[in-house]
């Protein structure tokens, strides 16, 4: 039975679902704040130690100005009405990502919630904000560089957003669509990945039970064969 300590969701579909439910995109990633709670919950029961997840990608800001806007508002309050519920469940909080292009009020708000929660143990949340793999590794690069360190795995990992952080032994992606789409892509050279044909906001705790189980049956390789 392999063992599950980090888990990593693409959450993809909101947009789609809303569309289709709702006829309005920004409904859907509302409709997707009630599957990430769920979730979380399905986390804690499973003890399992990590959860990131693909909030807001360095793309994301392709997206038009109206939907950029509900979605941080939708974070916003999120962070606002939640966060005595989080640290009630011992629930820590880590913010990765570039957060220089963020509001002056976004940033404080993050900042606040990572002190806040910065001593619960139960679960790690990774919120993956103007996350992207490759100005990740960049920006390691540059940090190493900096500090006059040899470029080696060792360092490269250190200086990465998911310092101390183990890598994931599960991604999920949901939305039907089979790419990684620039998320933890260093992190991943050994994950097992799973591919769910339901929009995020129909994945429910069975979904996320089942791939669990599946994982724990699978045979892991660590190698090229």
């Amino acid at each position: 039975m392999n063992p599950v300590k980090h888990v990593a969701i693409i959450m993809d579909g909101n947009g789609r679902w809303g569309i289709k439910n709702k006829g309005s995109r920004n409904l859907g990633h509302r409709a997707g704040l009630n599957s990430i709670e769920s979730i979380i919950d399905e986390t804690i029961k499973l003890n399992i130690s990590y959860l990131t997840l693909y909030v807001f990608s360095t793309e994301n800001w392709k997206r038009p100005q109206k939907e950029i806007s509900y979605l941080f508002n939708l974070l916003e309050n999120f962070l606002l009405t939640k966060i005595e519920k989080l640290i009630k469940k011992k629930i820590r909080l880590k913010v990765i990502g570039n957060q220089k292009k963020f509001s002056l009020n976004l940033k404080n708000l993050l900042k606040q919630s990572e002190k806040k929660t910065s001593i619960n143990n139960k679960l790690q949340i990774n919120l993956a904000l103007n996350y992207g793999s490759k100005e990740e590794l960049l920006h390691a690069m540059k940090n190493i560089n900096k500090k006059k360190e040899n470029i080696n795995i060792k360092n490269i990992c250190k200086n990465l957003y998911t310092s101390k952080i183990p890598d994931p032994d599960i991604l999920i992606r949901t939305g039907n669509t089979k790419r990684l789409s620039n998320f933890l892509l260093w992190q991943i050279a050994y994950t097992e990945i799973f591919f769910e044909k339901k929009l995020w906001p129909d994945f429910k705790k069975k979904d996320y039970k089942r791939i669990i189980n599946n994982f724990k049956t699978v045979k892991r390789n660590f190698g090229a064969i």
